[in-house]
């Protein structure tokens, strides 16, 4: 049964909302390794580090700019995205170019988005720097947010909640660009509180619901499935990067498994995968009888695939009537 979130009118104040009452709460756990090894952040502790990237760019007046978020998945990305709603600044998720990769798809967002500031970890700044020459890309601020608690103590208690309503712009969605230049989408705080309810709704969310996801948070299906909705309905989610998904993906079924987790999903061609690569001996370890709501889409799904699915991980505890087929665009929000 849905339980639904007292009535907010931006993401700030559900933040807020949710660490002032359960300050203590374990909201976000992100599997380093993809397996065994996790750090987490209550919601007290997402709060703090929220208020200290926003103080950060509130002393630089930046209230209005558009920040490019370059990250790994993690949550220091969701420190981030929310520092940046904090702080009034419109947060721009962009997947963090690889290891020699060009930063051409970066510089096209960041003259469409009129991007001022980079948000970034220390260990990505030396490959966007290297590639900022080579590109004749620049923005005014880059900004690390992973080691901004050592170098601005206390920064934190300068911040100051910003005005803002249901009509404020929260982020840009970019589109994949497999079709043409990259296209933003104006995602206000009401668009994301209204999406999230509805979420909440058809897939029969609650506090008691856990959440399992490898999606990449800079794509609207693990950004507001994954991080956004966990929070609007105040249950714990347990994250991994999509890579350690894609090298084995065992790891998904695992962590549900351990977990217990209520709700997971991805692309079709996870649940192919999962068909292609776990072998019978492995699947005797998985108990996916708590799963309740596999979601699928961002790509066609297939029939065949699915009923091989339920049939090969029934002997799991899967349940067919989990699926939850789903279909969602950046332009709707999800």
């Amino acid at each position: 049964m849905s339980t639904k979130s007292p009535s907010f009118s931006t993401v700030v104040d559900l933040m807020q909302y949710r660490s002032n009452h359960q300050p203590s709460f374990k909201g976000y756990t992100f599997l380093t390794d993809g397996e065994s090894q996790e750090i987490s952040l209550t919601y007290q502790e997402l709060d703090t580090k929220a208020r200290l990237i926003a103080a950060r760019l509130q002393s630089l007046n930046l209230k209005g700019e558009r920040a490019l978020l370059l990250y790994p998945p993690g949550l220091e990305f969701i420190a981030a995205f929310l520092g940046c709603l904090y702080a009034a600044v419109v947060a721009v998720p962009i997947y963090p170019p690889r290891k020699g990769q060009n930063l051409l798809r970066v510089k096209s967002i960041a003259k469409d988005a009129e991007a001022q500031i980079i948000l970034t970890t220390q260990s990505l700044l030396n490959n966007i720097k290297s590639h900022q020459k080579q590109n004749s890309f620049s923005l005014r601020y880059t900004i690390t947010t992973d080691n901004l608690a050592e170098i601005s103590q206390n920064l934190e208690k300068d911040w100051k909640k910003p005005d803002i309503n249901n009509d404020s712009l929260a982020f840009l969605q970019y589109t994949s660009g497999s079709t043409g230049n990259p296209k933003g989408v104006m995602v206000s705080h009401g668009n994301l509180l209204n999406n999230s309810a509805l979420i909440n709704q058809s897939f029969g969310h609650s506090p008691q619901s856990k959440g399992m996801i490898w999606l990449p948070p800079y794509h609207d299906m693990g950004l507001i499935g994954g991080v956004i909705q966990p929070l609007y309905s105040g249950f714990p989610v347990v994250l991994m990067a999509p890579v350690m998904f894609v090298q084995k993906p065992l790891r998904w079924l695992s962590a549900i498994s351990r977990y217990k987790a209520t709700t997971s999903g991805g692309p079709n061609f996870a649940y192919e995968a999962c068909l292609q690569k776990i072998t019978p001996e492995q699947r005797e370890s998985l108990d996916l009888s708590s799963w309740e709501v596999a979601f699928c889409g961002a790509e066609p799904i297939r029939d065949r695939t699915l009923d091989k699915f339920a049939e090969v991980f029934g002997e799991c505890g899967f349940r067919k009537e989990a699926f939850l087929p789903c279909y969602g665009l950046a332009e709707a929000t999800l």
